[in-house]
């Protein structure tokens, strides 16, 4: 068929309604111009092979910027010289209120580095609205935009500063805006480097606040700050002189920006030329310190150290005496007042007072420092030890009497002066360390001083009691009934017959502590004494293990027994038994007859009340 022929059909067929056959949908309202059959063409590339578009044939602002290789375009699109990705991201034929603009992943999360242009510091902050706005559009690009609304667009924008910001300098300054500020805020201008200025800034100039110079100008328009166009050749273009003229040389000459109230070391003024050389500290004071006002014509009175000195550092505890005494031009401390001259006041500084820093006793308080202080007295200085235990008589605070100013420790109080004392010193407390008795009281936070007054004088006001209130001394006695101050355990004094059990026979040589013993099963020392048992069985054990017993009671060993000695027996064995032991009988001995034993408690006992009385019992042989 010849191809004129198949034009003529496919003509005839679009006119007759074939748009609705062929079109996939109606376009997208920015579009609508291009809506039709026979418009198609203007978009798509119709004939043998891939479909093409031609989308930067209208879009000339898209294609200028891909072979610019600019923009966010130019990131994205792989192949500049192709339109085919264009529909990737912007597809249309969806209706007219489709939006043909696909964002990724979103408007609010589009990431801005792809245009190539990063938003830092309080870009980051600003809405996509207050930058992509008709104002700020350049003139240029302005023409190139197909967009109608140019508040619609994000094409256009440049990246110089002034594209958004007004010019708050008035052109005064570099138009490069980020040689002085930063992304993260206008002020303060941090990277700007006034030394690279011609006025660099040094010394106190460069503490200045910048408004102190740079002055505000308010004319028709908005206010703005000027940086150019004002003298600052000399001092006197910012500064008044205080010296109303009184050196022509200029204030260079003996000031520095380091610091007004300084003079420069370099300065030609010599004060050594007036009346008054400045020596030692004085050449280190400020020139106002003596010079109340700029006019350094005026006098000033000189004469003694009081004329500038003022008021009296002492309030007038030196009347009437030169200051160069005890100090000196190059500085007020240390003072030349030392120990040497010390001795010489009404309080010469003897043993360790010769050695104690002035501050000790003159409290530093600085004009109130209190020079005459007390002195009559030990405790006029020093606090008292012994909380006032020797206030009274015959010490009444005499500390001299126990103490030299060579120390406070060892105290001059020995054993001679003790033995005149309501306590002299004998046997074992002559040897004790004075310590040992004169202790802080147990229990108290902060310790209290030690004592040396006693309540009592007796040995309970000193030692432990072991006897935990068994023996109670009578008005008369007290422990030296059995013990002296030599030692304690040497207790020869007491008389035991005195009690009542008195010591006979072999009790004689038995140890105190074999009778007297702990009654604690801890073992701790709880001595018995007033209730010692007095019976045998107290201390003795019974070695017949119970056989000897007459109603229930058991029988006292002294029916056999007597104190000189356990052995032998005084047991009648005629009048006590029923087994008489007349005739061969009589000379044998106990052990013969009772000889058999069985076991009590784990122990062998023999036995005596069931011993046998047949005659075959003991003579088995016969």
């Amino acid at each position: 068929m010849p191809r004129s022929v198949l034009f003529c059909g496919l003509f005839v067929f679009l006119c007759l309604g074939g748009n609705a056959q062929i079109s996939p949908g109606p376009l997208s309202r920015a579009h609508t111009s291009l809506e039709g059959s026979t418009k198609c063409t203007l978009c798509h590339s119709f004939g043998l092979g891939t479909r093409k578009f031609k989308c930067t044939g209208c879009h000339t602002e898209i294609r200028q910027r891909l072979s610019e290789h600019r923009g966010f375009h130019a990131r994205i699109v792989k192949n500049p010289g192709s339109d085919q990705e264009c529909a990737s991201c912007h597809t249309d034929h969806l209706g007219l209120g489709f939006n043909i603009v696909k964002w990724e992943p979103s408007h609010d999360e589009f990431d801005h580095r792809q245009t190539g242009y990063l938003l830092e510091g309080a870009h980051a902050r600003v809405v996509c609205g207050r930058c992509h706005a008709a104002s700020h559009l350049v003139a240029s690009e302005r023409k190139t935009i197909r967009v109608r609304d140019p508040n619609r667009t994000y094409l256009g924008l440049s990246t110089q500063c002034s594209s958004c910001h007004t010019d708050e300098h008035r052109g005064q300054l570099n138009s490069d805006c980020g040689r002085c500020h930063g992304f993260q805020s206008w002020k303060p201008a941090q990277s700007f480097d006034h030394a690279t200025s011609r006025y660099p800034l040094t010394g106190l100039h460069a503490k200045v606040g910048c408004d102190r110079c740079h002055r505000t100008i308010s004319d028709d328009s908005k206010p703005y700050v000027q940086y150019k166009n004002f003298p600052f050749a000399s001092c006197s273009d910012c500064h008044r002189d205080p010296h109303k003229g009184a050196f022509p040389a200029g204030c260079q000459s003996c000031h520095a920006t380091s610091g007004w109230k300084q003079v420069r070391e370099s300065s030609t003024f010599d004060h050594n030329r007036t009346k008054f050389p400045l020596n030692g500290g004085h050449a280190r004071v400020e020139c106002y310190r003596c010079h109340k006002t700029s006019n350094f014509k005026e006098p000033v009175a000189h004469t003694a150290c009081a004329d500038c000195h003022s008021p009296d550092p002492h309030k007038g505890q030196f009347p009437g005496q030169d200051c160069a005494r005890c100090h000196t031009e190059e500085r007020w401390k240390p003072s030349l007042y030392d120990v040497q001259k010390h001795q010489t006041s009404g309080y010469p500084l003897l043993g360790k007072h010769a050695a104690v820093a002035c501050d000790k006793c003159h409290a530093p308080a600085g004009r109130d420092t209190l020079y005459h202080v007390k002195h009559e007295a030990c405790k006029d200085c020093h606090r008292d030890a012994h909380g006032g235990q020797f206030a009274g008589a015959p010490y009444r605070d005499g500390c001299q009497l126990c103490h030299t100013l060579e120390g406070f420790r060892p105290s001059t109080f020995d054993l001679a002066k003790h033995q005149g004392t309501h306590f002299p010193l004998s046997g074992g407390h002559a040897a004790t360390a004075c310590a040992d008795c004169h202790q802080s009281p147990p229990g108290q936070l902060p310790p209290l001083p030690a004592r040396y007054k006693f309540e009592t004088l007796s040995c309970v006001g000193c030692h432990h009691d072991p006897h935990q209130g068994k023996l109670v001394a009578s008005s008369k006695q007290d422990c030296n009934v059995c013990h002296s101050v030599r030692s304690w355990k040497q207790i020869a004094a007491f008389d035991h017959s005195t009690t009542s059990f008195a010591l006979r026979g072999a009790h004689r040589a038995v140890t105190c502590a074999e009778c007297h013993r702990s009654s604690d099963p801890a073992g701790n020392r709880q001595i018995v004494f007033t209730d010692a048992p007095a019976n045998c069985a107290g201390c003795h054990e019974d070695v017949h293990g119970g056989q000897f017993f007459i109603d229930n009671k058991p029988v006292e060993c002294s029916s056999c027994h007597d104190e000189s000695a356990w052995k032998p027996s005084l047991f009648n064995h005629e009048t006590r038994t029923t087994f008489s032991l007349k005739g061969a009988h009589q000379l044998v001995p106990c052990a013969q007859c009772h000889k058999e034993k069985e076991n009590r408690d784990e122990r062998s006992v023999v036995i005596y009340s069931r011993a046998p009385r047949r005659c075959a019992a003991c003579h088995s042989n016969l």
